[in-house]
């Protein structure tokens, strides 16, 4: 019996906790979940601090409120998977000559959709005549220098707060020729590397 009541107290702190980070990653204020699940700020705050048990209809009602199932509320993992922050020596280098630095974020993460890089453009620096081309999107934001883009027919030099975005399976290319490097941040997505 003993045994059955520490599960029972343990299930309790486990759903006052997971309501109280399930509230929060949703933005919601105990104020704005008792509005809307149509309780009181009390009863969220007693649950919160487990002080008491819901019933299955109360705390039901309360999620229909965030909107979230049972199933969703039990099983929802709070816990990231993959490492979520990067340090600036884990970002992975993409060699693409000596004057070009590629260095990705998160080049570990099973079934990326999307691929951010932190670029690099020294003096001189081209991706190429033969002009880069391949699936999706991309867009990028530069950081300092400046940078000459070509993206089909049109060019364009940007200069740093200067941003692109275009469908990357029209021809583009990256070149500078000025005598400071240019640093820019972009993404494409799906990734292209």
């Amino acid at each position: 019996m003993a045994a059955l009541e520490q599960a029972d107290e343990a299930l309790s702190e486990d759903i006052g906790t997971r309501l109280r980070m399930v509230r929060q990653i949703y933005g919601l204020t105990q104020r704005e979940l008792a509005r809307r699940a149509g309780v009181t700020n009390g009863a969220i705050s007693l649950i919160e601090q487990n002080r008491v048990s819901p019933s299955i209809s109360s705390l039901k009602k309360i999620l229909d409120g965030i909107p979230l199932s049972l199933a969703d509320f039990f099983t929802l993992n709070f816990s990231p998977s993959e490492n979520v922050f990067y340090a600036a020596s884990e970002l992975t280098e993409i060699a693409f000559g000596q004057n070009i630095s590629l260095r990705m974020v998160g080049r570990s993460i099973k079934d990326r959709a999307l691929q951010m890089l932190y670029e690099t453009y020294q003096p001189g620096a081209d991706t190429g005549e033969a002009m880069l081309r391949h699936h999706g999107e991309e867009c990028g934001i530069v950081i300092s220098g400046s940078l000459i883009v070509t993206v089909g027919a049109q060019e364009k030099e940007l200069a740093a707060g200067d941003a692109y975005y275009f469908r990357s399976d029209i021809p583009h290319r990256f070149r500078n020729p000025h005598a400071a490097p240019c640093i820019l941040v972009s993404a494409n997505s799906p990734p292209s590397f």
